[in-house]
């Protein structure tokens, strides 16, 4: 297929520019840090700190200033502990001043446009060194091989990429990677008459790895148990870009057998987890550091990072706009990064404002045992007042819209008066994720 071509054409230009020779080396090294004890994980996490610190003063419009204002010198921050006297940076004030933050010391030559995905409007576009870029693949393919997924493993992949056209009806709603064992699965065609086709595929490649959003392939997962249908070929699931709720994992295990594995990161690459072993949720603090602040309102803490692998755009103590659970400190023979958190759980605009201006989040809980729902998603634009779409599954019945009503009073104590509204799909953002809270009153 010709579109096939094009597509393994891009991917070929890829791998030589993501997998190089220099690629492998920061693999290399990226092994040998996770071997390393914590203070030496700490050592050279300070390292890169001052590094960072001494480029951003000397590079950077921002931080130029910002320093000259505090009365400070790169050389006052000696280690991660010391950048708590620099403040928090907005993700609106970056993304509305992005010039501020992109260093002169770098050669344009040496770096690549990078860009968010944004959720309520246009995402981030910032530079990255190429080095930046092969450092964060490092990590991610370190976490990927713990597992038992090695570099050229196939892999079916249901991310945001619009793959095959919109208008299109018939299979295939797919298109093959070669060069990057890539086969491409369109996550916007998926439906109650797409879906065969798509396991068909699976299963007639024996596809051992999927990957992709969670909320993608829980849908996925959702259908293929709705007809009945279990997919064998499948070893392993990863997952990444959205917060996995253990209603979306309980799903993906039990549609393809296999418990799904999780990472977090973002384009900004200023803070990275991944999932050992043992099933914890580890910082990478070799790859950049990160500060958990209580939240003032609910439980929590906000996940507040710096990006020490990028000299290109500097980022000191920002704030990501995700919440961590529990953040604690144990001695896991899954990884020698200490510091772990319990979950991601959603972003810090996931809430709803009651009547008494209380703002209400971590609402994902409220469908972890909703195995007859698919999919849901509030949105609010009225104090006190909140619709919850919901996509029902097979035999959802009066006695599960009763038990939703009875969780939705338990976690909202009437303080928010949702209405339920059935629907038949509910609409993602641009990149393809859904959002469990459309907050039109934060936006």
């Amino acid at each position: 297929m010709l579109q096939d071509l094009v597509v393994s054409v891009d991917g070929f230009r890829i791998e030589r520019a993501r997998y190089s020779a220099a690629f492998w080396s920061q693999y290399a090294e990226a092994l040998r840090r996770a071997r390393l004890e914590p203070s030496a994980v700490a050592e050279y996490r300070d390292s890169k700190i001052r590094d960072l610190v001494e480029g951003a003063v000397a590079g950077t419009i921002y931080y130029k200033e910002l320093f000259k204002k505090l009365g400070l010198k790169a050389a006052d921050i000696r280690n991660a502990n010391d950048l708590s006297v620099l403040p928090i940076l907005s993700k609106e004030f970056v993304r509305g001043n992005p010039d501020l933050f992109v260093s002169a010391l770098i050669d344009k030559k040496d770096t690549v446009t990078c860009s968010t995905s944004g959720t309520t409007g246009s995402g981030l576009v910032f530079p990255a060194t190429k080095a930046a870029v092969r450092e964060q693949w490092a990590i991610w393919w370190r976490f990927r091989n713990l597992h038992g997924i090695r570099y050229g493993t196939w892999c079916g992949y249901f991310g945001g990429r619009l793959i095959v056209p919109a208008t299109e009806k018939s299979a295939p709603f797919w298109r093959v990677n070669r060069p990057g064992r890539q086969v491409i699965f369109s996550s916007y065609h998926l439906s109650e008459s797409t879906v065969d086709a798509y396991v068909d595929e699976i299963e007639r490649r024996e596809i051992p790895w999927l990957h992709g959003y969670p909320s993608s392939l829980a849908l996925l997962a959702a259908m293929v148990l709705d007809r009945g249908r279990r997919v064998t070929t499948v070893s392993h699931v990863s997952i990444g870009s959205e917060n996995l709720n253990e209603h979306q994992s309980s799903m993906i295990e039990q549609a393809f057998g296999v418990r799904p594995i999780q990472h977090y990161g973002m384009a900004e690459g200023v803070a990275n987890f991944s999932e050992c072993a043992n099933g914890h949720l580890h910082l990478d603090e070799d790859y950049a550091f990160a500060e958990f602040i209580p939240q003032v309102d609910g439980d929590g803490f906000r996940i507040i990072g710096t990006n020490f692998s990028n000299p290109a755009f500097p980022l000191l103590r920002y704030d990501v706009g995700d919440i961590a659970i529990a953040p604690i400190e144990i001695e896991c023979s899954g990884s020698r990064m200490l510091r772990v958190v319990s979950k991601i759980d959603g972003r810090a605009d996931d809430y709803l404002v009651a009547k008494d201006g209380t703002r209400i989040g971590r609402l994902g809980p409220i469908f972890k045992d909703m195995t007859s729902i698919r999919e849901s998603q509030f949105t609010q634009t009225t104090v006190g007042q909140a619709l919850l779409r919901v996509v029902k599954r097979a035999g959802y019945s009066a006695a599960d819209e009763r038990k939703l009503n009875e969780l939705l009073f338990e976690r909202l104590g009437g303080g928010v008066d949702v209405a339920i509204e059935y629907v038949s799909e509910i609409q993602k953002t641009k990149s393809g994720k859904l959002r469990l809270v459309v907050n039109r009153i934060a936006e």
